[in-house]
């Protein structure tokens, strides 16, 4: 069984997307990155990618992480605190902790992607 199937499938990542954007957005640190951002298609995107980390159906066919993020110049503090509301989201919605440790992963794997180049300081 995926990790995808054992949190309960699509209504479980849409449930948890919507939980995750609504802390995002209410980090003063984090808001402004989305202030001109369809919210509706951001959530959309991210319940495809989530579903992918989560080893569920792969239907997701938006723009690669690097070419999204690099543009936004993210530094590095930024993207961990996006990583700490996902993980402190998916903890609150009681997701189990293998699941958390591979989902931890996938965000150390694709840090490079997102960060701008010369603000990392290491995950």
């Amino acid at each position: 069984m995926t990790h995808y199937e054992r949190i309960g499938g699509a209504e479980s990542v849409k449930a948890a997307v919507r939980l995750f954007y609504d802390r995002v957005l209410a980090d003063p640190e984090l808001a402004g990155y989305f202030t001109s951002v369809n919210m509706e298609e951001q959530r959309r995107h991210m319940v495809l990618m989530l579903t992918v980390v989560l080893g569920g159906p792969n239907n997701y066919a938006g723009r690669g992480l690097a070419e999204a993020h690099q543009p936004l110049n993210i530094p590095d503090e930024h993207y961990a605190r996006v990583g700490v509301h996902l993980i402190d989201t998916l903890t609150g919605l009681g997701v189990p902790d293998d699941i958390l440790d591979d989902v931890r992963a996938t965000l150390g794997s694709v840090r490079d992607q997102v960060v701008a180049s010369g603000t990392s300081a290491g995950v």
